[in-house]
């Protein structure tokens, strides 16, 4: 197994080389410990920041389209919670993220941290003790759309990722973290 986590390592590292070079720049050491890292984002932000906020965007039950079910591995159609939320400190924003989640494999009381919305994942699940791991999927750069140009002031592009959060080898959720291309160029 530790050679496997190796392997993941030595390709997420791949990945940013090969981001920089692609788009001709170089990320500082704190863009890729965000952009690789299979720890909380939380708990990176509260080191860097002090205690960040979160606040919750859109948050909703919705059916499972056929894209959406692919990401989490359940059948079309099922319940999942569709959530986009903000990560900020002094209400400057941080970073951006949505995530999908089937609420089959999620408990009573997580569902309910979950719907009460304000409080970020990584906290949810140190609190209730769950045992997870993360897996990256995709590490990019993208166009922002108009939420996110409002949202960062900012037309730039977003450096983005997504994963799995993964317990009892089944997809506990997916989520996909984005901020401009210019923050944490300084740390």
């Amino acid at each position: 197994m530790t050679l496997e986590k190796n392997e993941a390592n030595k390709s997420l590292i791949e990945k940013t080389r090969e981001l920089e070079k692609q788009y001709d720049i170089k990320l500082s050491n704190t863009q890729k410990i965000l952009l690789t890292t299979d720890g909380s984002i939380t708990a990176i932000l509260d080191v860097l920041y002090g205690k960040i906020t979160l606040t919750t965007l859109d948050q909703h039950f919705e059916d499972a389209d056929e894209d959406h079910a692919k990401l989490v591995n359940v059948g079309e159609g099922e319940e999942i919670n569709y959530r986009e939320v903000i990560m900020h400190r002094n209400d400057r924003p941080l970073i951006y993220a949505i995530s999908h989640i089937p609420l089959k494999r999620c408990s009573k009381d997580v569902c309910a941290d979950l719907i009460r919305a304000d409080i970020p994942i990584g906290r949810i699940l140190k609190n209730y003790n769950i045992e997870s791991r993360r897996e990256i999927k995709n590490i990019f750069i993208e166009k922002p759309n108009d939420r996110l140009k409002e949202l960062f002031n900012t037309n730039e592009d977003m450096l983005a990722r997504d994963y799995v959060i993964i317990n009892n080898n089944e997809i506990l959720m997916w989520i996909k973290e984005m901020f401009p291309i210019s923050y944490f160029t300084e740390i």
